[in-house]
């Protein structure tokens, strides 16, 4: 049997203004199947979970060429 999916997660490399954003939304609305496009927005708990993951793996690296 086939495993079906529901939907896709898509990440951008960094946070996108609403008006550049514009174009991307479009193309994906456009995409055969897709029902519903939905942005997330930015906000601080992203901003602390990304500097804490980029900390970790500076740490990690760090420690490897010591």
């Amino acid at each position: 049997m086939t495993t079906r999916f529901s939907g896709f997660i898509v990440t951008l490399a960094k946070d996108t203004r609403e008006d550049d954003a514009e174009c991307i939304i479009t193309a994906m609305r456009l995409i055969k199947g897709v029902i519903s496009v939905k942005p997330i927005e930015s906000d601080i708990d992203l901003h602390i979970a990304t500097e804490r993951v980029k900390r970790d793996l500076f740490e990690k690296l760090y420690s490897i060429l010591d």
